[in-house]
């Protein structure tokens, strides 16, 4: 699992609505291969029939412990870890997950877009505009969050009606039933944040301040699940994603002493041996990280993301050759996973494969091009193969993508100087420039 503290963006060019909001500040994702595919598996049956794209809306963790979910654009639902651990099945998070699609389906987000852009407020359209422009780009490439602020717009933006709260309940019922997933796992989710709306703002959990809870709408929510109920039964594939999902996250987020005692708790081996390694790599006890790592891959050898938490473990114990290994059998198992082409990259970077690891970085690239930390690596990689000029793009887009333009523009404009003039690249640094000198006069 990998920490990233970038902006999500549509395109180089909008980065510069960014410093229209002053009091915004970058909040973290955690992105892990893993967990992002466990969660797609959740998605994907609500997503579809929300009439969304799987492949299109992306599900992100973010890195705070609080309760809270919520969408600003129409291409990703973000989830905070805190709220992944809170939840007790995979129908309650399901029921997260179509509640927020449902504010996407039926048009709430986009309505909101479109009315920040006739109010051009400082504060409104600033603020607002900044997050929805930095956290929901509208590219397929999954990447960081611009969240956590102090500006009233903001959180103005982010709140929703009472009104688009009912429609979104009524709605995501609907999804769910027609996804074969029980709708009383909506229910539970609204059972989880009563009395909340007795406390003070400062008090509440995000996800009520967002998502406004009243007696009308849980009387309401329980007549959709009555009319609804009946029929679905659990889906052992959704149960297990879920547990692995969950445990995944609590190995990482939590201590490993605490991870440690509650293994039986897991019902899956498998999940238990990975959630073992995690907190045994956690605590630099490589031995036994590895034993439980290899006996989750033996019940599952064809499972590329187990590989991966295999590399990883290696990589960061200094067993770089056994390390490349791993990534490469991942690789193998799942070419197009742009955090898995990262790891191997690193890997293979730092036994110093220049000329491999830019290939498998590129790839990742194109499949993700707002992955700061494989964007770094990639520069790295070009600076040792002698091109300065690929070098010094990547390390701007790097720049800009964490949203520090100046520090960008200052290697664009070297970047444009080195590499031929109309190339490709060359105009991957003129945009960035653009970007940096149109946010340099709107200061």
């Amino acid at each position: 699992m990998r920490f990233h503290r970038v902006f999500r963006l549509a395109s180089i060019p909008a980065l510069y609505f960014c410093l229209l909001a002053q009091t915004v500040s970058a909040q973290g994702l955690l992105r892990d291969a893993d967990i992002e595919y466990g969660l797609k598996q959740l998605a994907a049956p609500i997503l579809t029939a929300a009439g969304l794209s799987p492949t299109r809306v992306k599900m992100l963790v973010v890195n705070d412990s609080s309760l809270n979910a919520f969408v600003i654009g129409t291409d990703a639902i973000f989830l905070n870890y805190g709220l992944i651990n809170r939840m007790d099945n995979a129908a309650m998070l399901q029921g997260v997950i179509a509640h927020e699609a449902a504010h996407i389906a039926n048009g709430h987000i986009t309505r909101r877009m479109n009315n920040l852009s006739a109010a051009r407020t400082a504060a409104g359209f600033g603020a607002a505009m900044a997050a929805v422009v930095a956290a929901a780009g509208a590219g397929d490439a999954a990447g960081g969050i611009l969240l956590g602020t102090q500006s009233s717009a903001l959180n103005r933006f982010l709140r929703h009606t009472r009104a688009e709260e009912a429609s979104a309940d009524q709605s995501a019922v609907r999804f769910m039933r027609s996804a074969g997933v029980d709708p009383k796992g909506m229910s539970q989710v609204l059972e989880l944040f009563s009395g909340q709306e007795l406390l003070s703002d400062t008090r509440q959990d995000p996800y009520t301040r967002s998502h406004p809870l009243s007696r009308d709408r849980v009387r309401a929510l329980e007549g959709y699940v009555a009319a609804y109920s009946g029929g679905p039964t659990a889906d052992p594939s959704a149960a297990y994603w879920f547990e692995r999902v969950k445990g995944k996250i609590n190995a990482y987020t939590r201590s490993p002493k605490w991870t440690l005692r509650r293994l039986k708790e897991t019902p899956y081996q498998d999940v238990r041996l990975l959630r073992e390694a995690v907190a045994e790599h956690r605590q630099s006890r490589t031995k036994a990280a590895l034993r439980a790592i290899d006996a989750a891959i033996a019940l599952r050898p064809n499972d590329p993301f187990l590989h991966d938490q295999r590399g990883q473990i290696l990589l960061e114990s200094r067993n770089f050759g056994p390390a490349v290994a791993a990534y490469g059998r991942a690789v193998k198992l799942a070419p197009n996973d742009p955090l898995i082409l990262s790891g191997y990259g690193r890997a293979l970077l730092i036994q110093d494969r220049y000329k491999e690891a830019r290939q498998v970085l590129e790839k990742a690239r194109i499949i993700d091009f707002r992955d700061g930390s494989m964007l770094r690596d990639l520069s790295v990689a070009y600076a040792n193969l002698g091109q300065r000029g690929m070098a010094s793009l990547v390390t701007a887009e790097r720049y800009a993508v964490s949203g520090r333009l100046k520090d960008a523009e200052i290697h664009a404009k070297r970047a444009t100087a080195l590499l031929p003039e109309g190339s490709g690249p060359w105009q991957r640094a003129q945009d960035v420039v653009i970007a940096a000198e149109r946010a340099a006069k709107r200061r």
